[in-house]
C-alpha cells in the first residue's frame, strides 16, 4: 500500500462558508485532501505536490482590483484543477476570459442544463435534454470565456454555469457540487479526485487506523502516555487508537467531577476498564478519580459563566497534574483528541478569509504547566471521519454517536450558582429526556440535546398539593456544522410525556420550558 498521504488533493480557501464541506466530501470518495490558503507560499505548492486542486467558492468579487487571486503557481503546476464558484471566476479571469456582474443574483436551487459533452459532468448524468438540480450562490459570472475553453451547461441567468478545456483537466462550475441539495454532486467530486486526477481511493477507516497506529508508535517510541479521558467520541477513539498502538505504555485518567451525565462514569468504565475488553482496541489502563467535593468546594457561592468555566477548568488541571506526578516520571508524552475543525483558524491570509494551522490545546493550560510532549493521532480527521474509525476500532455505537458535551459539563447548564443538589437534579432531568428521546428513534435525529436547571422557581400543583419549585428548560437543536443551529422540531406529544415525567419523577422541579431559539442569534448551550 502506498502512504495514504502520497495521493492527495490541494483545497484552496478563498473564504467561502462551503470550504470544509469540499474536504469532507473529497475524502468520503476516499482520497485524502487539505485545506490552505489562497496565497499560500509558492515553494509550501511545489513541496505539497499534489495530485489535483480545487479552488474553493468565496464571498470576494474578481471584478475588484484587490481581492484574491490563484497562485501562478497552481496554475504553472500541470496538474488537474476545479473551481468552484469564486473558484470558477478567478480562473475564467486570470486565463484571459471575463467576469462581470450579474444583473441576477442565484441563490439557492437552479436547474442547469447541457450545452456540450463533458467529461466532468457526466458524474450528474447531465446530457442535452436531461436537467439537473444543483445550489447556486452568486452574484457574479463568467460572461466571456478564457481561450481553448468551451461551456459545458448553464442556467437561465448563467449562460456560462460549467466549463472546461478543450486539452488540459482545467474545469469550472458556477454550482456547489459539495452541499447535498446539488444531485450527485458528491459523485462530481469523486470523478475529479479519482477519475481525473488519478488517486486510488485508499483514504479508509482500515488504513488511517494502520497509518495513525504507525505514526504514533514512531513518535513515542517506548515512552508512556498519559491521556485525560473524558468519555467523549475525541477522547474516547484516542483511547482506542493508543491502546492498539502501544498497550499498556498508555494510562487513562478519568476524572469524576460531579458535573457528568447520569451513569457516565459507570459507562466508561465498563467500556475502558481493564476487566471489560469491548471493542478489539482494549482493554487499557484506566484511572477514575473521584473529585467531586472538591469541584463543588471551588464552585461554592460562584454565579457567573465564565468565572465558573475557568474554575472547572483549572481544577481539572490540578487534579490531573496531582494524579500524572503520582503515576511517576515515566510519562512523557500528553495525547488529546484534537480534530481537523481544531487546527483549521481564520487569519493569517491577509485578507483575514482563509484558514491556517495553529496548535490547538483541547484541555486549556495542561500542555504549558506540565512538562509534557503533545501526540494528536486525530488531527487530520473530521468528526465524521473520527466516527468512523471508532467503529472499526470496536467501540460501541451508543457512545460513539453520543451528542457533544460541554468540557465544564453540567456546570454551564445549570444556571446561576452550581450547587451539587442542582447537578443531581439536572443529571436526572436531562437522563429522562435523553432516554426518551431513544425510545421514540428521536436521539440520532436531533444534533444535540439537554436539559438546563434554571434559577427560577415557579408554583405547581402536584395531587392537592402545591409546589413551589424550581424549573426546567429543554433544548434539541438540529445543525450540520454548530456554526448555525436551528431549534428542533420534537412532537408535541412527546416534549408533553418528557415534561409529565420530569414533573412527576423530581420532586424539586414545578414546570418545564422548550426552548425554541436559533442560533444565532442565540446560543445553543445557554451559558
Amino acid at each position: 500500500m502506498h502512504n495514504i498521504h502520497d495521493q492527495r488533493l490541494l483545497i484552496l480557501d478563498f473564504g467561502s462558508q462551503y470550504t470544509q464541506l469540499i474536504a469532507r466530501r473529497v475524502r468520503e470518495s476516499g482520497v485524502y485532501c487539505e485545506i490552505h490558503p489562497f496565497d499560500i507560499p509558492d515553494h509550501f505548492i511545489h513541496t505539497f505536490n499534489p495530485h489535483g486542486v480545487i479552488l474553493s467558492g468565496g464571498p470576494e468579487t474578481v471584478t475588484a482590483g484587490e481581492t484574491p487571486r490563484i497562485p501562478a503557481a497552481i496554475l504553472d503546476l500541470d496538474k488537474p484543477i476545479l473551481g468552484i464558484c469564486y473558484g470558477m471566476q478567478a480562473l475564467a479571469s486570470q486565463l484571459g476570459g471575463q467576469v462581470s456582474s450579474s444583473n441576477q443574483r442565484e441563490f439557492g436551487h437552479a436547474n442547469i442544463h447541457a450545452l456540450a459533452d463533458s467529461v466532468l459532468l457526466d458524474a450528474l448524468t447531465l446530457a442535452p435534454g436531461n436537467d439537473v438540480d444543483v445550489w447556486m450562490s452568486h452574484g457574479d459570472k463568467v460572461s466571456r470565456l478564457p481561450p481553448e475553453f468551451v461551456a459545458t451547461a448553464g442556467t437561465t441567468s448563467a449562460p456560462i454555469a460549467a466549463m472546461e478545456h478543450t486539452s488540459k483537466p482545467i474545469f469550472g462550475v458556477q454550482f456547489h457540487p459539495e452541499v447535498t441539495h446539488t444531485r450527485l454532486g458528491g459523485e462530481l467530486l469523486a470523478k475529479f479526485s479519482k477519475n481525473i486526477c488519478g488517486c486510488a481511493g485508499e483514504w479508509t477507516a482500515a488504513n488511517i487506523v494502520e497509518d495513525a497506529i504507525n505514526q504514533v508508535r514512531a513518535q513515542v517510541g517506548a515512552d508512556e502516555v498519559l491521556l485525560g479521558l473524558s468519555g467523549g467520541v475525541d477522547s474516547s477513539v484516542v483511547a482506542a487508537l493508543l491502546s492498539r498502538a502501544i498497550g499498556d505504555k498508555l494510562t487513562c485518567i478519568f476524572v469524576d467531577n460531579g458535573l457528568l451525565r447520569k451513569a457516565e462514569r459507570s459507562e466508561v468504565e465498563a467500556a475502558f476498564s481493564a476487566t471489560s475488553g469491548v471493542g478489539n482496541a482494549l482493554p487499557l489502563n484506566l484511572v477514575t478519580i473521584a473529585a467531586e467535593e472538591e469541584f463543588m468546594s471551588r464552585l461554592n457561592g460562584v454565579a457567573d459563566p465564565e468565572e465558573k468555566r475557568k474554575i472547572i477548568g483549572n481544577t481539572f488541571i490540578d487534579v490531573f497534574e496531582r494524579e500524572a506526578k503520582a503515576i511517576g516520571s515515566g510519562v512523557k508524552w500528553l495525547a488529546q483528541g484534537t480534530i481537523y475543525p481544531d487546527v483549521i483558524e481564520s487569519a493569517a491570509s491577509k485578507y483575514g478569509k482563509a484558514h491556517v494551522i495553529k496548535s490547538h490545546h483541547n484541555v486549556g493550560g495542561l500542555p504549558e504547566r506540565m512538562d509534557l510532549a503533545l501526540v494528536e493521532p486525530l488531527r487530520e480527521l473530521f468528526k465524521d471521519e473520527v466516527r468512523q474509525i471508532g467503529l472499526h476500532l470496536g467501540l460501541p455505537k451508543s457512545l460513539v454517536y453520543r451528542h457533544p458535551f460541554p468540557g465544564p459539563g453540567l456546570g454551564v447548564r445549570i444556571l446561576g450558582e452550581v450547587s451539587k443538589n442542582a447537578a443531581d437534579v439536572l443529571r436526572e432531568a436531562d437522563h429522562i429526556f435523553i432516554s426518551e428521546l431513544r425510545n421514540a428513534d428521536l436521539y440520532d435525529q436531533v444534533s444535540q440535546a439537554f436539559a438546563v436547571y434554571l434559577p427560577v422557581k415557579s408554583v405547581g400543583v402536584v395531587g392537592d398539593a402545591r409546589r413551589y419549585e424550581h424549573v426546567i428548560a429543554l433544548r434539541a437543536v438540529e445543525t450540520v456544522d454548530f456554526m448555525t443551529a436551528r431549534s428542533a422540531r420534537l412532537p408535541y406529544e412527546f416534549i408533553e410525556l418528557v415534561s409529565n415525567r420530569i414533573i412527576n419523577e423530581i420532586s424539586s422541579i414545578s414546570r418545564v420550558v422548550y426552548d425554541i431559539s436559533s442560533k444565532p442569534p442565540a446560543t445553543i448551550e445557554w451559558e
